[in-house]
């Protein structure tokens, strides 16, 4: 007796969910991304007026200036889900471990300059309280935002802001062999330092902004824009200049590659606005006019003790924005 066996192949009546096929087209296979993003936010069920702002829906179009025909073009060019993120911030989360244990077994801590550790408690430990600011309004726009794709990927960026306020406190624990006393001057410095209090007013005004839209474009794209390119590219231009300053380096190597690939999300959103109308290009091209003006004042007494000629780093810096912001279809 034999026995044959045969295997059939079975194939799906459709590749992915109805609402995913009406998007991508029928008989398309998904990605994983496009099923955990297209229109997954409630337009009719678990849609209605909280009891704490009833003149809008709690998803609701009109809480922002911006108009789009389709709010789910606003997609992320990173292709973030809760997989994908969580896969990459892993993976650099375990260079950085691996880095400070590195530092750590080598005692090359004991190695950087002492005036290169006052200057990190003095004039880069305040910024953790600029992230815990920008933790704050990217909840506001997963709160306030229309639509999935562009929630989802606030949400991460506002865990990615929480992430870096804590390695900041990290970095400064090991310079100060955790004395948290260094936390306690940085708080002070945020509070009453006359050089933070242009970026603490920033701040602290952008709380109340209501249209999400515009919060977005002036925490991610003009105040990171300015923040990252001052203490995390042109300060460490500097500092890649003196011996000892390597290790110290190490460290922040998470501040550049992040700010490098969160950028092309950032920048996406804004071309694909810009381009959706002219009534939303002029309203961006507003909004970018002036907080370039108010962040690039902000940012001018912190460069003041950094750089020899503060405002020359700071116009680059505003150059190097505007460039961005050009190339996503904005006139400046």
């Amino acid at each position: 007796m034999s026995l044959e066996i045969k295997s059939i192949q079975i194939k799906a009546k459709r590749e992915t969910f109805g609402h995913v096929e009406r998007r991508i087209g029928k008989g398309k296979i998904a990605s994983r991304y496009e099923e955990a993003t297209y229109d997954l936010q409630p337009t009719v069920n678990f849609h209605y007026l909280p009891t704490y702002n009833p003149k809008y829906e709690l998803y609701d179009e009109r809480k922002t200036s911006i108009k789009m025909s389709d709010w789910y073009k606003i997609l992320d060019p990173r292709q973030f889900h809760y997989s994908s993120y969580v896969a990459a911030r892993a993976k650099q989360q375990e260079s950085t471990t691996q880095n400070f244990a590195y530092i750590d077994k080598k005692n090359l801590v004991d190695q950087i300059p002492v005036s290169l550790k006052e200057e990190f408690f003095t004039n880069i430990l305040p910024l953790r309280h600029y992230e815990w600011g920008a933790n704050m309004n990217n909840l506001q726009l997963v709160s306030e935002g229309y639509g999935s794709s562009f929630t989802a990927a606030a949400m991460f960026q506002a865990e990615d802001k929480i992430g870096t306020a804590q390695l900041l406190t990290k970095i400064a624990l090991l310079f100060s062999e955790n004395e948290v006393e260094v936390l306690d001057i940085a708080r002070n410095n945020w509070l009453n330092d006359p050089s933070w209090q242009g970026l603490r007013k920033l701040t602290e005004d952008s709380f109340v902004i209501e249209d999400w839209f515009e919060l977005h474009m002036l925490q991610n794209v003009i105040a990171d824009g300015f923040i990252y390119e001052l203490f995390f590219t042109h300060y460490e231009k500097e500092l890649v200049k003196q011996p000892d300053a390597g290790t110290y380096l190490m460290l922040t190597g998470f501040f550049s590659d992040w700010f490098e690939e969160t950028t092309k999300w950032i920048d996406a959103t804004i071309k694909i606005v810009s381009e959706e109308s002219a009534e939303n290009k002029t309203i961006l091209e507003n909004w970018a006019a002036t907080y370039i003006e108010e962040a690039q004042k902000a940012v001018l007494p912190l460069a003041n003790n950094l750089f020899p000629e503060p405002e020359k780093v700071v116009e680059e810096i505003k150059a190097t924005l505007t460039d961005r912001l050009k190339k996503s279809g904005l006139n400046l």
